[in-house]
């Protein structure tokens, strides 16, 4: 791992990562108009694998990791996800509810983890919760569906966080962890699930439906498997690889703007003022966990040097 500033070249791939993920949201939002949420994930998940799985050998690590993740980050996280996108919410909002993970995976690993809380966490926990008391307040008027919705992408974020402590887990049983053959080969374990929630729940107006699809639903499927998954996920792996964390993980804060900004521009979505206000305080925590750290050193530094004397 370098500890330099990022060269020409990963500076793109940062910036492309953003791109990438910030307008997957609104590759969804397209494929959803010919697949339900359930054979959606069948898809994404198909493109995800082929060719991959034909050349890339399986982990070398307890098969329940790969199971677990393939379930909490597929069906759990990407299932309710696709769900709740056709149940009303916007892509918009959605690249912001996300990244709730980031206060699911934190306290999902004080309980079962034992990792302390930090104070810059504790401060993004409470502005992130007072952010989405306003998204909640935005719901106190008609539209159940898009209430649903809401509680819907919350709880992808929260199967993303157990899939990052699935991932943790398996780290700490794996000495010598691969993440590519891990992401490849998790890819196939939601393909059948997803199948056969699909066939169970689906209406059987709806089964076959998908043979007639657009070619702009094809395409987003292609970007969702091919570029939002393999791609972006391998630049982003090779970013951590070569750079400290505190270097590359700021760079996510772009992501939900890149939401917002094509899922009103492509989708002409509409933002509410209680939106906008759960929308400020989501980055604003967001903001706080990333760089608090840091600035708490900064402004404890003078103040230890100032003792020492």
């Amino acid at each position: 791992m370098s500890q330099t500033r990022l060269s020409g070249l990963d500076l793109v791939s940062a910036i492309g990562v953003v791109f990438i993920w910030g307008t997957n949201f609104v590759a969804m939002k397209l494929a959803l108009h010919d697949f339900t949420p359930l054979q959606l994930g069948a898809a994404r998940y198909v493109f995800a694998v082929l060719p991959l799985i034909l050349i890339i050998k399986p982990p070398k690590l307890h098969w329940k990791w790969v199971v677990a993740y393939g379930l909490c980050q597929g069906v759990g996280q990407f299932g309710l996800l696709f769900i709740a996108l056709q149940m009303g919410m916007t892509a918009a909002l959605a690249s912001v509810l996300l990244q709730t993970q980031v206060f699911f995976t934190a306290l999902f690993s004080y309980v079962l983890l034992h990792e302390k809380v930090s104070k810059p966490l504790q401060a993004g926990l409470c502005l992130a919760a007072l952010g989405l008391a306003c998204f909640a307040m935005n719901y106190l008027h008609p539209h159940a569906a898009s209430a649903l919705g809401f509680i819907l992408s919350l709880g992808a974020a929260a199967m993303w966080a157990v899939s990052n402590i699935v991932v943790r887990r398996a780290q700490k049983a794996t000495p010598n962890f691969e993440v590519v053959p891990f992401m490849v080969w998790s890819s196939l374990i939601p393909v059948l699930p997803f199948v056969g929630l699909s066939l169970l729940f689906d209406t059987s107006a709806t089964h076959w439906r998908w043979l007639s699809a657009s070619w702009s639903s094809w395409a987003s499927i292609a970007y969702l498997g091919w570029i939002a998954t393999i791609l972006a996920y391998a630049l982003w792996t090779g970013l951590l690889k070569r750079h400290a964390v505190n270097r590359v993980a700021p760079f996510s804060l772009g992501v939900p703007v890149v939401g917002l900004a094509t899922g009103m521009l492509v989708l002409g979505e509409v933002i509410t003022a209680w939106q906008w206000a759960g929308i400020a305080l989501v980055v604003a925590s967001l903001v706080c966990v990333l760089f608090g750290g840091r600035l708490l050193q900064k402004w404890a530094a003078p103040a230890t040097a100032a003792a020492g004397k």
